[in-house]
């Protein structure tokens, strides 16, 4: 006797296209559908016999006898979806600009009947369920983030990634072209400038030039106007004759004067200064060491109010010497970049050729089709991907390919295939999940300049991958709908939807890819921008045109750090905006972050204490100021959320009652409705 009896045979048309492996991703309704495990039994001989209606066949919806429960059942071969009760007829919606079936009419009822029992809510037939309930089980990743939180963000769709899948040779190989000219920007800096390479500015410069980079390569700037990067070129500037610090001592202050001096002199007898712009350097040189021979005895803040005269009266001078060398400095850096992108580029294009594809034009969407946020897709396929290692080690797990070797905390390794499940659909077996986190991890461990045998980087860079405290994220979640960060990335997010920098490795742990391109229409987000001032500039300006163009409820909850010196454009810009609502300061050292590299570091190096102010603004139109209004209540419990030690008492009390329910972060019961 056959295992499967089927009761009617029709021809199927199913409703999406066949798949290949990989080039465009399916909708969430189709992860993880069980296979059902099918009884056998002879075909419904007796009782009450119907069809199944037409539109529910073309579904994919064929009807089988279950011996073991004595009744019939419905089971998809297109889905593997099994149940106990008649589908229902599902609308048709296009899985990937529309996952969720949002701008599909509603469903129609199904159709009843004839000498049936009224119909009973449908369910999945699983055992588990059967035995305990639907809400026996639930999966709940433990760390510092809420994977579950559902999405209140609606975007208006757009045009799938250009970008090559995540590979592994492909990113050693870019890796080391972009190490490269991290080490070209400082030897060109010592040999034309007789300085080291600025501290940061090559991270600063590479998020700079990604603002207006229109090119074909996610890391390596490759189409960007102006050429000059304003940015690295203001930095050099910066440390020319010398780089300034503040000195500890008197007598560290009185070195840092004379050797200001000595360069300043060098600088304009070695280049072709102008004579007048010699001359005032000259003599104010001259009268410096005139100063300093004839001087006993003085202070500390005599050198320095010394060293400030003789800056402000040599440093106009001194920029206008040395301006065509700087450019030449800025202008090579960014040529190099292009010729990298372009090598980069053509290896990706080999390995497809070898495949069978190819890399695909830029595409653009001109669409007002309202969509749930969802993840970036790809426009091809991906290709086979080499093995990588997986080598477990305690408490880590140590992810190799070709000898480089790169660690990750096992509880964020869960984290990230937790997030692989909620948002990759081309890879249900895992298979290139272990790959395609180590491209991940190798992207931004370059990005960042991060020594690959210590995990460590400055402290400039581990602030740029900072992230807000468990306690503030959950304060913000509650007391004002946030579901969403706009600059995160799959190691420190902590909600399951985010922008972040890379689209191409990003998303297949839930990125939505970059937050300026990001085309929102209603949500409520919180935003904490790397400390790039121009990247800061750009995500306000775009903050402001989406609220202008938004009649349904927007919000943002921008933090950014309380720089007043040099003039911070970007933060003027936000604390003059015409949809600013509230604004609260969080003085320096009354509040921690978390640690930029808390991937790999123990629990307790995560919180650091934040040596600058922060300045906390919430920008929002209309409806989204009535339904997120930043009441006084509602503020005072985030900045009670803030307050340094919140996250340790909130491990505290969920080590001693980890039945209970929520958090307990504020002190204050705040409610959203």
């Amino acid at each position: 006797m056959n295992e499967e009896i089927e009761i009617k045979e029709e021809k199927i048309i199913p409703i999406w296209p066949p798949l290949d492996p990989g080039p465009i991703q399916m909708p969430p309704s189709h992860l993880n559908m069980p296979v059902p495990n099918i009884p056998q039994g002879p075909p419904l001989s007796q009782g009450v016999e119907y069809e199944l209606p037409l539109e529910i066949q073309q579904q994919g919806w064929k009807k089988f006898w279950s011996k073991r429960e004595n009744r019939p059942y419905f089971w998809n071969k297109l889905t593997g979806e099994s149940l106990w009760e008649m589908p229902v007829i599902k609308p048709q919606f296009d899985p990937i600009t529309d996952p969720l079936g949002i701008c599909a009419p509603p469903p129609t009822a199904p159709i009843p009947l004839a000498h049936t029992a009224p119909p009973v809510p449908i369910m999945k037939r699983r055992a588990s369920e059967e035995v305990a309930g639907p809400n026996a089980k639930k999966f709940i990743l433990a760390g510092p983030w809420d994977l579950d939180v559902p999405t209140n963000v609606i975007i208006l769709e757009r045009a799938p990634c250009f970008y090559m899948h995540s590979h592994p040779e492909v990113e050693a190989y870019r890796c080391s072209l972009l190490t490269k000219l991290r080490q070209s920007y400082q030897e060109v800096c010592h040999s034309r400038e007789s300085i080291d390479a600025p501290k940061d500015s090559f991270n600063r410069w590479l998020m700079e030039r990604k603002v207006i980079d229109t090119g074909y390569d996610p890391l390596l700037p490759s189409n960007c106007y102006p050429e000059i990067s304003l940015s690295m070129y203001r930095e050099i500037m910066n440390d020319i004759p010398i780089k300034l610090v503040r000195p500890k001592f008197t007598g560290d202050a009185r070195k840092q004067l004379s050797r200001y001096a000595e360069a300043a002199k060098k600088i304009m007898e070695s280049r072709n200064a102008e004579a007048e712009s010699r001359k005032v350097v000259k003599w104010n040189v001259d009268e410096t060491f005139q100063w300093l021979r004839k001087t006993v005895g003085a202070t500390y803040d005599d050198f320095q109010d010394r060293l400030s005269h003789l800056k402000q009266q040599c440093q106009p001078h001194l920029s206008e010497t040395v301006k065509t060398s700087v450019e030449g400095i800025c202008l090579k850096i960014y040529n190099l970049s292009v010729e990298h992108a372009k090598k980069v580029r053509d290896k990706s294009s080999a390995i497809l050729k070898d495949h069978g594809m190819e890399l695909p034009p830029p595409m653009t969407i001109h669409t007002t089709r309202k969509v749930w946020c969802y993840p970036v897709q790809f426009a091809i396929g991906c290709p086979r991907l080499p093995v990588v290692e997986y080598l477990p080690d305690r408490d880590q797990a140590m992810l190799r390919f070709q000898g480089d070797t790169l660690a990750i905390n096992s509880s964020h390794l869960q984290k990230l295939e937790h997030l692989y499940r909620h948002s990759c659909f081309d890879d249900r077996k895992f298979e290139l999940f272990i790959p395609r986190v180590w491209v991940m991890l190798k992207r931004y461990a370059t990005f960042l300049g991060v020594n690959p045998s210590s995990n460590t980087a400055s402290s400039d860079v581990q602030d740029t991958q900072q992230s807000l405290p468990v306690t503030v994220f959950e304060c913000l979640n509650r007391a004002f709908g946030v579901t969403f960060e706009c600059f995160a990335s799959p190691l420190n997010c902590y909600f399951k939807q985010y922008c972040s920098a890379f689209a191409d490795c990003d998303s297949y742990f839930g990125s939505r890819g970059s937050f300026l391109k990001l085309k929102a229409v209603s949500g409520s987000f919180e935003a904490n921008p790397p400390y790039s001032e121009e990247l800061m500039e750009a995500s306000v300006n775009h903050m402001e045109r989406l609220l202008s163009d938004s009649p349904e409820p927007l919000s943002f909850i921008v933090f950014m750090p309380d720089y007043r010196e040099p003039t911070p454009n970007a933060l003027i810009r936000l604390e003059s905006s015409q949809f600013k609502r509230k604004q609260v300061t969080i003085p320096a050292y009354e509040h921690e972050f978390r640690h930029g590299f808390q991937h790999v570091l123990s629990k307790s190096e995560l919180n650091v204490r934040s040596v600058q102010g922060t300045v906390i603004v919430w920008l929002q139109n209309t409806t989204g100021h009535q339904r997120w209004e930043p009441s006084e209540d509602r503020v005072q419990a985030l900045l009670e959320a803030f307050r340094p030690g919140r996250e340790r008492e909130r491990d505290r009390q969920e080590l001693l009652s980890p039945t209970r329910q929520g958090s307990t972060s504020d002190a204050k019961d705040v409610v959203v409705h």
